[in-house]
């Protein structure tokens, strides 16, 4: 994943042979630190939420599965009969998916240059990859560059203001930041640490004013307290 190692990939591989749970700690710059159960990088249909569900339903044809881990979402599209390219930054996830019988290529996003795709899927907050609100127009007009005509993409994340509210419902943000949803994070596992990285979580309104400024039609298409999955569709 990073110069310092790859947290979610050997994460992944030591689940892959022993089935044994175990944390890969998410570390923050602005909240306490937070944890992922490998474990749940794994689940089946059966255990994935609604919205994941409702973006698997909105799938259409050719799909870029963009920081697809586990392989989960690939895994489910393949079976019905997507054409399923999965990217990835991580090494270990890569050689997962590839034992999977995904075809999986480690690439950045940015970087990825690999074709054209009916559908770009970037689930568990993956539009966060612009790192920054002021970088994610740019990071949608690369999206443009690998879609087919009225391509679309499918993406979910949270308006965290909730992080900021005092108990009177008012709230404390720092003037100085660009944007509230701008997040810092580091990744570990054991001993495997990423570097600190920039990941957004981008409110709707401002999803939706940067796909109208890029050429998309955005619709909030499914909203649980204040994660939301969005469609936007390719029209100029």
């Amino acid at each position: 994943m990073t110069k310092q190692g790859d947290p979610i990939g050997q994460a992944i591989l030591d689940f892959q042979k022993s089935k044994k749970p175990a944390d890969i700690i998410v570390k923050s710059d602005i909240c306490e630190d937070d944890i992922i159960p490998v474990e749940v990088l794994f689940r089946g249909l059966s255990e994935m939420p609604e919205l994941e569900l409702q973006a698997l339903n909105l799938v259409k044809g050719s799909v870029l599965d963009v920081g697809a881990g586990a392989g989960i979402h690939a895994l489910e599209l393949m079976d019905r009969g997507n054409k399923v390219l999965a990217i990835d930054t991580s090494t270990g996830a890569i050689s997962h998916m590839k034992a999977m019988g995904i075809n999986a290529v480690q690439q950045d996003f940015f970087d990825f240059e690999g074709g054209k795709f009916d559908t770009l899927l970037l689930l568990m907050n993956g539009v966060g990859i612009a790192g920054k609100l002021s970088n994610l127009e740019a990071t949608l007009i690369h999206a443009k560059k690998l879609l087919n005509p009225g391509g679309k993409i499918l993406c979910d994340s949270s308006d965290i203001k909730y992080l900021y509210e005092d108990e009177d419902g008012s709230l404390w943000i720092d003037l100085n930041t660009e944007y509230y949803g701008n997040f810092r994070f580091q990744m570990q596992y054991k001993t495997e640490k990423s570097e600190w990285f920039d990941w957004l979580y981008v409110d709707f309104d401002n999803l939706f004013q940067a796909a109208k400024n890029t050429g998309y039609k955005a619709s909030k298409v499914y909203e649980m307290d204040d994660h939301y999955l969005a469609e936007l569709i390719l029209v100029s």
